[in-house]
């Protein structure tokens, strides 16, 4: 029976972690467990930095961003002698099991002390949106409101002076904060790793958007896809299209979690406990086609990520 349930957040932090943290404690309490947090991720769990809370540590931190909790990268976790140290930690406060809420390298932490004989359980919360055991991570809506609110303003100083605006987003290796909101926001042009064209076609668009007069011109790019002042240059050239760029950076991981977000890492973290409750473990908790799943945590790390053919076919037709 799992009486002791500790709880880390690690990775690249996300809107919407301190809302899942919070549930979390408070549904374990409910369930009358013991809870505890782990400060720095995964060094923090080789480092013994883990603490009992109570409901009061969850006050008015719903609606923070970031993690209360920090966020640290262990690349040597990887190493299994690494490993051991944060078995032994967890023996030592007899802990008996661990809530990792964070992204694919989370899992993959997670994945190993389970491994070792820990009962885990990922919650998934990356403004990426990158997880492929679930339809939304926590923090991707609020990145992506984010977002639209920057291009919203961005539209505006392009427009007054006729300008094309490249503005490189995040999202690793997944496009989609670079698709939905090339969808939401009208862009002329999108260029992710799942939707690419070629140069000349770009140009050729532009130019006729030169020709027609076209008051500005927005070009979404994924970030580490390509050299974005590169292609400025080129557009310039190619074109006689202004063109600024503008790269949104870590701004956009910062803020208030949306009401989504929120609501999103409440149903996700309530879940974790009542399957934690019911004696089961070892899963990454998930959200598909509405609603709350678990899924075996060796499945959700092997699973490949859905390239949108829908949305890649919509962004076709509108731009």
């Amino acid at each position: 029976m799992v009486r002791k349930i500790a709880i880390l957040t690690s990775g690249g932090d996300a809107p919407g972690m301190n809302a899942a943290l919070r549930v979390c404690i408070r549904a374990g309490l409910f369930y009358g467990k013991e809870m505890y947090v782990i400060y720095d991720g995964f060094k923090g769990l080789v480092d013994g930095d883990i603490h009992q809370v109570n409901k009061d540590f969850t006050a008015d931190i719903i609606n923070r961003g970031g993690t209360i909790l920090r966020s640290y990268r262990l690349p040597e976790f990887c190493n299994e002698e690494v490993q051991l140290k944060a078995v032994q930690q967890l023996k030592d406060y007899e802990i008996d099991a661990v809530i990792g809420i964070g992204g694919d390298g989370t899992y993959r932490g997670l994945a190993a002390l389970k491994k070792h004989g820990v009962n885990v359980i990922g919650l998934p919360a990356t403004i990426d949106n990158d997880v492929a055991s679930t339809d939304y991570t926590i923090g991707f809506i609020t990145a992506l409101n984010t977002i639209c609110d920057c291009i919203d303003k961005i539209k505006d100083t392009s427009s007054s002076h006729q300008r094309c605006s490249i503005i490189e987003v995040m999202g690793r290796h997944c496009g989609d904060l670079a698709m939905f909101s090339s969808i939401a926001e009208a862009a002329e042009m999108t260029i992710t790793y799942d939707y690419r064209v070629p140069d000349e076609v770009l140009f050729r668009k532009l130019r006729k958007l030169k020709a027609q007069k076209k008051s500005h011109a927005i070009i979404v790019v994924s970030e580490n896809l390509l050299d974005v002042h590169d292609l400025s240059k080129r557009i310039n050239e190619e074109t006689g299209f202004e063109t600024r760029v503008e790269i949104l950076g870590r701004l956009q991981r910062g803020g208030s979690p949306s009401a989504f977000d929120r609501i999103l890492a409440s149903r996700l973290g309530s879940y974790a406990i009542e399957t934690l409750n019911k004696g089961e473990g070892g899963v990454a908790i998930g959200y598909i086609k509405g609603e709350t799943v678990a899924i075996p945590l060796e499945e959700a790390t092997t699973m490949k990520r859905d390239t949108h053919k829908t949305l890649i076919n919509l962004i076709d037709m509108l731009q």
